[in-house]
């Protein structure tokens, strides 16, 4: 069945490639028999549903899961059950393809402090040297 992104991306069974690994973690003695863990790989190279800013951002967002040859490997460990690992892992790729797939938000413009931000301020800071002098013992005695 097809796994579908968005309206636009949708990505066959034959360009996702899983394969099952016995798993780390809770399990008891179940752990050492039963592969359960999912290893999802998407070549994202040579996937024709993304347009190349998608492949990019993609990339840039994957991080270390990316490989040299451009491909997405996703490990799930999570649950217990194959099953449950499986639909998360396909999960987190349709998460992270959507996430690439948004447009980036519009650069951040700096902006000054305005002068009434300034003086609250110096006041503010006027008021606590006030408070903090006003502590101090007289040295009248001396």
């Amino acid at each position: 069945m097809p796994l579908r992104v968005s309206p636009t991306i949708t990505l066959e069974d034959e360009d996702l490639v899983e394969r099952f690994v016995r798993a780390s973690g809770p399990g008891g003695q179940n752990v050492n028999k039963v592969s359960t863990a999912v290893e999802l790989r998407f070549d994202v190279a040579r996937s024709e549903a993304l347009t190349q800013r998608v492949k990019r951002r993609l990339a840039q967002l994957a991080g270390r899961r990316m490989t040299l040859e451009g491909v997405l490997v996703l490990h799930v460990d999570d649950h217990r059950t194959q099953p449950r690992n499986r639909d998360l892992a396909r999960e987190r790729l349709v998460e992270l393809i959507r996430e690439a797939a948004a447009p980036p938000p519009p650069p951040r413009i700096a902006t000054k402090p305005t002068l009434g931000s300034k003086k609250r301020r110096l006041d503010a800071k006027t008021r606590r040297g006030d408070v903090k002098r006003l502590r101090k013992p007289n040295r009248l005695d001396d």
